[in-house]
């Protein structure tokens, strides 16, 4: 039962901090995308199809 209790305990940390961390930063998803694009993971082409989306 103790076990289950720091598992879910540790997944509750970890989440809340991977949110904080990117709340702080101020980044819109256009501005991920565009970074991305920036760096080469993503194509022209996928860029544009996915900033049609946002």
């Amino acid at each position: 039962m103790g076990i289950i209790t720091l598992i879910i305990l540790g997944l509750v940390v970890f989440f809340g901090v991977k949110y904080l961390k990117n709340r702080e930063t101020g980044e819109t998803p256009l501005d991920i995308l565009k970074a991305r694009c920036a760096k080469g993971e993503i194509s022209r082409e996928s860029f544009d199809s996915m900033k049609k989306e946002l």
